[in-house]
């Protein structure tokens, strides 16, 4: 969302990822809850044409979308009995990471960084392949 919004100091960098994204510099996913995430958004903010692009983007850019499940779900309970400070939503998606066993999860938001095991990557501005 930092991508395709308004001007942002996050936005560069969000921008420099979807690219990296896209060039297969970075194999990357989402999961449905980010999806999800879009539509609220942009609905409650009354953007709604702004919100069915960026949902449309995310849906071509990012081919493979992870389900929330009851195991998910079941994992995100655990993880807010063990971080009280923790919100749902971000206890969600590092219980997707966890329950799929991906590398780490791509985000600013430093909360993340709480969580035994839990490798944030923040994006970075320049383009660097790996």
């Amino acid at each position: 969302m930092y991508a395709v919004g308004r001007e942002h100091p996050y936005k560069p960098r969000s921008l420099a990822l979807l690219r990296r994204v896209v060039e297969g510099d970075v194999e990357a996913a989402l999961d449905a809850e980010v999806l999800q995430e879009i539509l609220h958004r942009y609905r409650a903010l009354q953007r709604w044409r702004e919100g069915g692009e960026t949902y449309d983007l995310a849906r071509k850019v990012f081919l493979r979308i992870f389900p929330v499940t009851a195991e998910v779900l079941d994992r995100a309970r655990v993880l807010l009995d063990e971080y009280p400070e923790l919100m749902a939503r971000d206890a969600l998606h590092a219980a997707v990471v966890q329950w799929h066993g991906l590398e780490g999860i791509c985000s600013f938001d430093r909360d993340f960084d709480r969580i035994q095991g839990l490798r944030r990557i923040e994006p970075a501005e320049e383009v660097q392949v790996l």
